[in-house]
């Protein structure tokens, strides 16, 4: 009895493991296993950092991963959302340098991870260290003639730094830079920090607390001047056909200045120029005029301003009507017929030089070069013999072409 149960026993062992091949074997037949990259790159998640201490060194922002997978499990992996984690666990770490795997997570079965990119990470642990440190206000450049600048401020006037110790160490100054040149009008603006080392460099990796200051600079006029816009007197009008397009003045805005501060104050808003003459003008016009100054008021600076005038022609359009076809290579002894012979042509351009086109300037042609006998609907092509004229439109737009051989044919033997 023992002997028949023994060898029993044996058998339903073996019959177990043989359906276990068989329908292993019908999964994966029926569901692959295949390697993949996964497309998403996975970012890196850091756990278990002592406070007291901050990394130093560059860490990878993100994984790229290859899996082993089922093809029923890469659908679910394309279909649906899985928190799949790259972990960096920093836990126990004390100061210095450190080589650690890559941990990743991925929450669904059955997956196996073929290779991670980086699959190490190497980081550099230092203690934090905090400092305080004051600003320090770097000027350049002067305000605008007849301009004064006051006093200038700070808030806050010191900033704390906090980051690797020794980032931190590297630190010489804070500074504000400021480039007052030209300026006109008080100053007000908030300016990000800057951490700089004894070669003037930025340091990268520290925090600054705050981030940005208030910087206030007053800027006045000074009694006797005062800024006054240009305006540019014109004279006469520009050619025929022609059109006054941008007048532009430089500089738009000029300093004047009197002993006298009321004679300044009491003088209107704008100062006008010497006259410009535009009689008959068809093209840009770029001069220095002089302005017109009341008695005992001086110009500061430059005398003379740069005008700039743009005169452009005026865009019109013209229909030339029933232009004549001008065919072109139709071989010897065949012959053509077109519908319609003649066709109209709509042109655009600048209004003098259409007012001077003649017809003759304007060809419209229909070349037959290489087109077999029979009937051909084409669209002509027009030759303007003139620059910076354009073609809106050809009516009709195709033409009927009849083309026939009416040479004799030789028989050949």
């Amino acid at each position: 009895m023992i002997r028949w149960s023994g060898s029993n026993l044996r058998t339903i062992l073996w019959s177990f493991a043989m359906a276990l091949a068989v329908w292993v074997a019908a999964v994966s037949v029926a569901d692959p296993n295949e390697v993949r990259a996964y497309l998403e790159p996975i970012p890196v998640e850091i756990i278990g950092q002592d406070p007291g201490l901050v990394i130093s060194s560059e860490i990878p922002d993100h994984v790229q991963i290859s899996l082993r997978a089922p093809r029923s499990i890469w659908d679910r992996l394309i279909t649906e959302e899985y928190n799949i984690q790259a972990i960096l666990d920093l836990s126990g770490l004390s100061e210095g340098q450190h080589t650690l795997d890559l941990q990743i997570h991925i929450p669904i079965r059955p997956v196996r991870i073929v290779s991670a990119t980086p699959g190490t990470a190497t980081i550099i642990l230092e203690p934090l260290a905090t400092q305080s440190f004051p600003i320090i206000l770097d000027l350049s450049g002067d305000p605008a003639l007849g301009y004064q600048a006051g006093d200038p401020s700070l808030d806050p006037e010191e900033i704390i730094i906090s980051g690797p110790r020794s980032q931190v160490e590297r630190v010489e100054i804070l500074v504000v830079r400021i480039d007052l040149d030209d300026a006109r009008s008080t100053i007000e603006k908030s300016i990000v920090l800057e951490a700089i080392d004894e070669n003037n460099q930025i340091i990268p990796g520290l925090g600054l607390n705050p981030s940005e200051v208030l910087f206030s600079l007053p800027i006045s006029q000074q009694g006797g001047f005062r800024d006054l816009a240009v305006k540019v007197d014109t004279k006469g009008q520009v050619a025929s056909g022609y059109w006054l397009a941008n007048i532009s003045v430089f500089p738009p805005v000029i300093t004047v200045f009197s002993g006298d501060p009321a004679l300044v104050n009491s003088m209107p808003g704008v100062l006008d120029t010497q006259p410009l003459y535009l009689d008959n003008a068809d093209d840009v016009l770029s001069t220095r005029l002089g302005l017109i100054l009341p008695e005992g008021v001086s110009l500061v600076g430059e005398q003379t301003v740069l005008v700039q005038v743009d005169i452009s022609p005026i865009q019109s359009s013209l229909t030339l009507e029933s232009k004549t076809i001008d065919i072109r290579g139709l071989p010897d002894g065949w012959s053509v017929e077109i519908a319609p012979e003649n066709v109209d042509v709509i042109l655009s351009g600048p209004l003098p030089l259409l007012e001077t086109l003649s017809s003759q300037q304007v060809l419209v042609v229909l070349d037959l070069t290489e087109l077999e006998e029979g009937t051909h609907q084409l669209t002509p092509d027009i030759e303007i013999l003139v620059s910076d004229i354009t073609v809106e439109s050809i009516l009709p737009g195709t033409v009927e072409v009849i083309i026939s051989n009416n040479g004799l044919i030789t028989p050949t033997p």
